[in-house]
């Protein structure tokens, strides 16, 4: 099991749950600060994001695990103990698991920044946008929403 965060990890996947409510309101979907488990089809590992949103009828694996392929958007933030694997690992990961949208919010890296991985392709994240923590990113279908980044600064 992974070391819990800093609350400031906690602190910017709730203001992320915050930023969505809208997008949650508008189509009925469901948002999970920590928490969730989700289930990667495929090689079924299991992995548990710092933020899922998804349908309120997500497909699960058992009673615990949501199945990856129903989930809408998944979101880690970088910490200390996290920073290989969610930088390099995750993306492979979520989008094997047909994961639309990995949103990364690295408060480690120089500059701090958000990045947005979408368009899978046979497996892959075709899409990569960065931005500089501060900034607006597109949030791309099925979210379409431009998300500001400025509510992660500390």
């Amino acid at each position: 099991m992974s070391p819990l965060g800093t609350p400031e990890h906690g602190w910017i996947a709730a203001d992320l749950h915050d930023a969505l409510l809208p997008v949650r309101r508008q189509h009925g979907w469901r948002g999970s600060v920590g928490g969730v488990s989700v289930c990667i089809e495929g090689p079924r590992e299991p992995v548990a994001p710092d933020y899922v949103l998804s349908p309120a009828d997500c497909p699960r694996w058992g009673d615990l695990e949501l199945m990856s392929s129903g989930v809408i958007l998944v979101a880690e933030v970088v910490s200390p103990s996290s920073v290989m694997r969610d930088r390099k690992e995750k993306p492979y990961l979520y989008a094997q698991g047909h994961v639309p949208i990995y949103l990364l919010i690295d408060t480690l890296s120089s500059p701090q920044v958000v990045r947005v991985h979408h368009n899978i392709q046979r497996g892959t994240y075709r899409s990569t946008t960065t931005v500089d923590m501060g900034t607006p990113i597109m949030l791309p279908d099925p979210v379409n929403l431009e998300l500001d980044t400025s509510i992660f600064k500390g």
